[in-house]
């Protein structure tokens, strides 16, 4: 009689500081929104990757993305220049600087850089990084028309066979270029068009940030929608809440190997 030899295959998965005491309560709930776990997977962030976050903020993606890497890897926090003319992005890199100080631990793999496009581009040096990942900031970069120069500078930053990831709150296909720069939400087509401008190949995107609820025909665009909540006229707050935060596109895009 044959021996049957059962062959275990084990599919590791990644974990994310989602849970950490580092990260407080308000940013905990958002996670039913931003589903960062899926997420970062979908974007393939390992612990040994060299990687970009675009403009964190106050650093609710840094949050999980620095413990991630901070033994392997290194992030890259190409946030407002802490000289820039515009007072709340002055303000901003201020908060986000004294987070980090105030948790060194948690952010010792972190590297400041400025990115204020189209001016200020060098989020990291040229061909060095693993990922490049942007969340719902293509709609700030058209108000200025700089979204194709932002572009630009991420495939400049990633090495051949680097991944973009992009975030944003998706606009429906019948939006043009002034209702998405009003309203917040922009096509996908139009990222798609960007990305491959600058030279990426759209390797997938995934539906894990997708809210059908979100109708998008607010008064006041997306900022309608939590977590800004800025209701106006006879909009119900209660309705906004309801609906939860925007419909999200997720896109994954390859910088290519060169030939």
């Amino acid at each position: 009689m044959k021996r049957l030899t059962l062959t275990v295959v084990l599919c590791l998965t990644s974990v994310f500081a989602m849970a950490e005491d580092h990260r407080s309560e308000e940013n905990r709930l958002r996670d039913q929104y931003r589903n960062p776990q899926a997420t970062l997977e979908f974007f393939e962030v390992k612990p040994s990757h060299s990687v970009v976050e675009i403009w964190p903020g106050g650093g609710w993606y840094s949050e999980i993305l620095a413990p991630h890497l901070k033994k392997n890897g290194q992030l890259y926090a190409a946030h407002f220049p802490s000289d820039s003319k515009v007072a709340f992005f002055r303000k901003s890199r201020k908060a986000f600087e004294e987070k980090i100080k105030h948790s060194s631990d948690i952010y010792s793999a972190v590297t400041m850089t400025n990115f204020e496009p189209p001016a200020i581009l060098n989020i990291a040096p040229a061909n060095s990084v693993d990922r490049v990942l942007t969340f719902r900031n293509v709609h700030n970069w058209m108000r200025n028309d700089s979204e194709q120069v932002a572009f630009d500078a991420f495939f400049k930053a990633l090495k051949p066979g680097g991944i973009l990831g992009v975030i944003e709150h998706r606009a429906p296909d019948n939006f043009n270029l002034q209702q998405m720069v009003d309203s917040g939400y922009v096509g996908s087509w139009y990222v798609i068009k960007l990305a491959q401008k600058a030279g990426f190949i759209l390797l997938g995107q995934t539906e894990v940030n997708a809210n059908k609820r979100d109708h998008k025909t607010h008064k006041n665009g997306v900022w309608t929608l939590p977590p800004t909540l800025r209701i106006k006229g006879t909009e119900n707050i209660q309705h906004a809440k309801d609906i939860g935060e925007s419909d999200r596109m997720t896109l994954k895009f390859l910088k290519p190997q060169a030939i």
